[in-house]
């Protein structure tokens, strides 16, 4: 018989914790597996693993650490099964978790701001779930979670000089991912043509000869 851990975990006690770090953890999850459903999944066994394995947690790391390299091992193995069972996995973009966070309550409440912020959220997901695997976690956990250098380096058990060398990369890449997709749309900014084309030509030729039939 599996013997039980001498102390129990209290289930709400432990529901705090996780409302807590759920979503700095999805993300670390997601980071890995480029999936939402995966991530929730992969999520919840670390979860268990963790609720059973905290009465031995001896406060070495901070929780959100510990916590976070449960999770990342967790997700770092369902990849690799994955890898074995040659399974693409599939790059969807992320749903209801915010990148970044407006102030400005006109802003946020504007139907075509809310529309551009997501449009921005999406491009930007996007080209963070393109970043390689091994820079897709770094940067997921140092720009959007705010992890330091140290924090990071304990999650995904690397040097910090990788952490370093990794987050500067992978921003590099995030960079020149996001200015090519502006120059693409520097042609179509401020478009001209089709029906505002139409009706500014209309409009002056009813000016400038209003007995003639507008062509």
């Amino acid at each position: 018989m599996k013997p039980q851990p001498s102390t129990k975990v209290d289930a709400r006690a432990f529901g705090r914790i996780m409302r807590e770090h759920n979503r700095m953890l999805f993300r670390t999850a997601r980071a890995i597996l480029r999936d939402d459903a995966e991530a929730e999944d992969a999520l919840q066994e670390a979860y268990v693993q963790a609720y059973h394995a905290l009465p031995s947690f001896r406060g070495e790391a901070k929780l959100s650490t510990w916590l976070a390299r449960i999770v990342a091992n967790e997700a770092l193995m369902r990849l690799r099964k994955q890898t074995r069972r040659a399974e693409i996995v599939p790059i969807q973009p992320a749903t209801g978790h915010e990148l970044e966070h407006v102030t400005d309550t006109d802003m946020h409440n504007a139907p075509d701001a809310s529309a551009e912020r997501k449009e921005m959220r999406l491009a930007l997901e996007s080209q963070i779930d393109a970043l390689p695997d091994n820079y897709r976690a770094v940067f997921m956990l140092r720009a959007v979670e705010e992890l330091s250098v140290e924090e990071t380096a304990a999650v995904l058990e690397i040097p910090p000089a990788t952490v370093r060398t990794r987050f500067f990369r992978a921003r590099s890449l995030l960079r020149e991912a996001l200015a090519q997709k502006i120059d693409l749309a520097y042609e179509d900014a401020f478009s001209f043509a089709g029906s505002r084309c139409d009706r500014i030509v209309a409009r002056v030729l009813e000016r400038i000869n209003p007995s003639k039939e507008t062509p």
